[in-house]
C-alpha cells in the first residue's frame, strides 16, 4: 500500500485550556481531495491551523511519511505544504501582483529561479487578477480576493494545498469558478484539503472523498471523523 501523503491519528487541539479536537484521525493520498464537512464552531479552521503549525497539537502529523508534529509553521511551508485561510489575511495597501511575489517565498528559498513564471500561471488560472494585477488588494470583490488568496498560496508550488472555507459568502458563479480551478490542480497532482460547512458546496469536485467533522467542547461527547 502506498504511503499517504498526510496521514493524521489523535490529534488534539485547541486554544489555551480549551481543547477543541479530540481525537481525529484521517488521511489523505497523493493528488486526493479531501473535504472536512461541519457546522460551526466544529473545529474545521482549528484543524487547518493545528496542520500548519499556527496552533500546537498532539497526536501524529506525517507528510511524505515523516513526523511534522515539531517543526514550526515556516518549515511546513517549506516542505510544500500551504493554507488558504479563511479570511484571506492578503496585504490589503498592497497591489494584487506584489500579494503573489510574497506567495514565492518557499521558491525563493529553494532557490529557482523561475519563480516568478508561476505568476504568469496564476493569471492563466484566474484572469481577472492580471486584469487587476496593478490594483490595491483591499479594493477587490470578495471572489477576486479569494482567488488571490489562492493564488498566492499557489506561487509557493505546494504539494499539499488546504482551502479553509473557500466558498464563504461568495457568489454561486464565483464558487463554480473557485472549484474548477481546484480540480485542475489536482489533475497536476495536488493533494487538496478543504473545508466547508455545506456539503453541496464540495459538488464540482471529482474523485472527492467527503468527512464529516464532529467535535465537541472538552469533558462532552466523543468526536468523530466519518465517511459521508
Amino acid at each position: 500500500m502506498a504511503t499517504p501523503l498526510l496521514r493524521i491519528h489523535n490529534l488534539h487541539a485547541g486554544y489555551g485550556r480549551a481543547e477543541v479536537l479530540h481525537g481525529i484521525s484521517l488521511e489523505a493520498g497523493p493528488g486526493s481531495v479531501i473535504t472536512v464537512i461541519g457546522p460551526n464552531g466544529a473545529g474545521k479552521s482549528t484543524l487547518l491551523n493545528a496542520l500548519m503549525g499556527v496552533l500546537p497539537a498532539k497526536g501524529t502529523i506525517e507528510f511524505q511519511g515523516h513526523s511534522i508534529s515539531k517543526l514550526t509553521l515556516e518549515e511546513r511551508v517549506m516542505l510544500g505544504i500551504a493554507l488558504v485561510p479563511e479570511k484571506r489575511e492578503l496585504f490589503g495597501t498592497m497591489p494584487v501582483e506584489d500579494n503573489l511575489v510574497l506567495g514565492a517565498f518557499r521558491q525563493v528559498r529553494l532557490g529557482n529561479r523561475q519563480w516568478r513564471d508561476r505568476i504568469d500561471q496564476v493569471y492563466t488560472l484566474f484572469p481577472r487578477l492580471k486584469e487587476r494585477r496593478t490594483q490595491l488588494a483591499g479594493t477587490l470583490s470578495g471572489g477576486e480576493r479569494q482567488m488571490l488568496a489562492v493564488g498566492r498560496a499557489l506561487m509557493s508550488r505546494p504539494t499539499l494545498l488546504m482551502l479553509d472555507e473557500p466558498s464563504l459568502g461568495l457568489a454561486p458563479l464565483v464558487v463554480q469558478e473557485i472549484f474548477r480551478t481546484v480540480s485542475a490542480l489536482r489533475a497536476t497532482g495536488v493533494t487538496i484539503l478543504l473545508v466547508e460547512q455545506n456539503a453541496a458546496r464540495d459538488r464540482h469536485l471529482p474523485g472527492r472523498s467527503t468527512r464529516r467533522l464532529t467535535t465537541f467542547i472538552k469533558k462532552m461527547a466523543a468526536p468523530s471523523v466519518l465517511a459521508a
